[in-house]
């Protein structure tokens, strides 16, 4: 009964902790784009920011994160065996680069906060898709386990990067043709 619990747990932790990656780093794309705005709205927005992305990664993604990672070490303890399974030793290493992901957010922050971060919009757009590739690798490998089809899923994960880019890539064009358009349409005095 204690594994069901445990896995119970580690998906609310799961769910809780992608919530919070894929919204914080969303805060980012807005808290860089307000650089655009004039005064006192730049500093207004910067400032509602700072505090919404230090709330979210403290009170949210990073105990999401903790639930996520308490309840697993809880569920290999119920099964300890596991941990000889290639597909969990992968899943593991993946998990790994999510934390280090996880606290390069909270550095983010920091930098954020001091104007130090130097990215665009749209490089944190690129960035938010980085916790989507690690689910999903994450999600394919506890789903099948070793029976994983390995060729048709590198696959699958490679055109969904390709699609990511180009979405993104697509959107950054809108937005500049949208400024462009929006900036003829204004009267010259």
């Amino acid at each position: 009964m204690a594994y069901f619990w445990f896995k119970s747990f580690h998906f609310i932790g799961i769910v809780v902790w992608f919530a919070g990656l894929f919204y914080l780093v969303r805060l980012f794309v807005y808290h860089a784009e307000a650089e655009e705005q004039p005064e006192p709205a730049k500093t207004i927005l910067k400032e509602q920011y700072q505090i919404m992305e230090k709330r979210l990664y403290n009170l949210i993604t990073t105990p999401g994160m903790y639930v996520t990672v308490i309840m697993a070490i809880a569920l290999v303890w119920t099964e300890p065996h596991v941990l000889q399974d290639t597909w969990l030793q992968i899943k593991l290493t993946l998990v790994s680069f999510l934390i280090g992901y996880h606290f390069y957010c909270g550095w983010l922050i920091k930098k954020l906060e001091k104007n130090e971060s130097g990215w665009s919009g749209q490089q944190f757009r690129a960035l938010n898709e980085v916790p989507t590739v690690l689910l999903v690798m994450i999600v394919l490998l506890a789903v099948f386990k070793q029976t994983l089809p390995v060729s048709s899923s590198i696959s699958g994960i490679i055109a969904m990067i390709v699609v990511m880019a180009l979405s993104i890539h697509l959107y950054a064009k809108k937005r500049l043709n949208d400024k462009r358009k929006n900036l003829a349409s204004i009267p010259q005095q």
